[in-house]
């Protein structure tokens, strides 16, 4: 298949002043640029994408995300290497990207949009879809400075989505909007993978990777660590960085463990909806271990069905090998396949201390005959 963007040995590094002078005097006494360090953001980072492809790419703070979708959209050179794009492209990098703060929303779009190849009267022809879509009509000609993040990246990815692009490039800015907007913007770009468009997405929500994209690129510290299939890639992501240093150059945190074993009393794994269930999780501790167990539940299309609460299942594992008996009075999911992913999370669960993804698939059956993902227990009483 013909590839749209093809990335080859693509490396990009900066220059980080830590001391810059701080008046004319200074300069003239102390010449030169002051004291520097050289930042390698991409390190030898090669990969193509097909026509078609949503690619998702995940990785750590600093671990070089965005400073390869600006190498593919043309908005920084790299240091080396090069990056091909076939096709026209949209990309919505940052919030208010390329936006005037003086000109009003109006004037924006149509800015906006002849920088990604469009006439005014092409414009024209859509201005009221792009302005309906970001729900702007009552703020359309005051100036953008005045606009909130959430109107930034309303209005921004209305344009790039609008412009209809054989390749969309967006980074992590949909996070910003609200729930219902995020909502809304994911049909849309399921409307593109419809259509056969190419798409990049960075996110740090691996479950939206998972459930987007075709296939995943994970980087860390400058490097690419992963290309294959979006699952897999959710699986290294958690399981090898998520407890690593987020600074380039420094060494890998060494994981706090393993989960080396999940089973059943009855050595299948299989449960009934509404009845009671258990499974063991065996773990060897590399060191001591303070954190919370997390369960969830993925179906087929790697969707999330459910996810525990770690507030409610503290660990404290010395090292060396322990067993994590978990039981539930009562299964709610319906009939299925699930994929079980097991670990234990730091407080707030902001970091996966030990993780494994796909560590099970779970057979459900239902003896009833409802439909739908859940089964609801309600209590019913007549007064």
């Amino acid at each position: 298949m013909t590839f749209v963007v093809r990335a080859d040995s693509v490396s990009k590094n900066f220059r980080l002043h830590s001391e810059r002078h701080r008046s004319f005097k200074d300069k003239l006494l102390r010449p030169g640029q002051g004291v520097t360090t050289d930042f390698t953001a991409l390190a030898d980072v090669s990969f193509e994408i097909s026509s078609g492809e949503t690619v998702g790419i995940l990785g750590r703070n600093g671990s070089g995300k965005s400073t390869l979708l600006k190498c593919i959209c043309g908005v920084l050179r790299p240091t080396s290497g090069q990056v091909l794009v076939r096709g026209s492209l949209a990309g919505l990098l940052e919030l208010g990207a390329g936006f005037q703060p003086e000109l009003s929303g109006r004037d924006n779009v149509y800015l906006s949009a002849s920088m990604l190849g469009m006439s005014t009267k092409s414009v024209d022809a859509i201005f009221d879809d792009i302005v309906g879509f970001a729900e702007l009509e009552q703020f359309i000609d005051t100036p953008v400075k005045f606009y909130s993040s959430g109107m930034y990246v309303r209005l921004g990815f209305s344009v790039a989505v609008s412009v209809e692009p054989e390749i969309l490039v967006v980074d992590e800015v949909l996070a910003v909007g609200d729930e219902r907007f995020q909502a809304k913007c994911m049909d849309r770009i399921r409307q593109f993978q419809r259509d056969g468009r190419t798409i990049l997405l960075v996110s740090h929500n691996a479950d939206q990777v998972r459930t987007l994209c075709d296939r995943t690129l994970v980087l860390d510290r400058s490097q690419l660590a992963f290309d294959g299939p979006a699952a897999d890639g959710v699986r290294v992501f958690r399981e090898r960085l998520m407890g690593a240093s987020p600074v380039a150059g420094a060494a890998a945190t060494r994981s706090a463990g393993t989960i080396d074993a999940v089973s059943m009393p009855s050595g299948r794994f299989v449960a009934t909806t509404g009845e009671k269930w258990e499974m063991s999780v065996a773990v060897t501790a590399n060191e001591p271990i303070e954190g919370h167990f997390v369960m969830e539940l993925h179906n087929e299309r790697g969707e999330l069905m459910v996810r525990s609460d770690w507030e409610v299942a503290p660990v404290s594992l010395s090292p060396g090998s322990h067993v994590i008996h978990v039981d539930s009075p009562s299964m709610s999911l319906l009939d299925g396949a699930y994929q079980v992913s097991v670990g234990i999370v730091s407080d707030f669960g902001s970091q996966a201390l030990v993780w494994r993804e796909q560590a099970a698939v779970l057979e459900v059956t239902y003896r009833g005959r409802g439909a739908g993902i859940i089964q609801l227990a309600p209590r019913v009483r007549v007064s």
